[in-house]
């Protein structure tokens, strides 16, 4: 069983130029820069309900406080 290399010999691969260039139409053209993206845009037709962004806010202030007792207590 033989091995192949799979990096062929330079000299040997058809389509290169010499100094291993590529002549213009050998490679396919690159996707197409017309196409569209995923999809039409659609907005967001709801955003955060109020419930948890008034838990987040009480949990902010609750750590806010608690930092706050805690450094007076320190100083005291």
């Amino acid at each position: 069983m033989s091995v192949s290399n799979p990096d062929p010999d330079p000299r040997n691969t058809p389509g290169l130029e010499a100094g291993g260039g590529v002549p213009p139409g050998e490679t396919p053209p690159a996707e197409a820069s017309t196409a569209s993206g995923a999809g039409p845009y659609r907005p967001v037709k709801r955003g955060w309900a109020k419930g948890p962004i008034v838990v987040i806010v009480v949990l902010a202030l609750a750590c806010a406080l608690f930092f706050l007792v805690y450094a007076i207590v320190l100083n005291t």
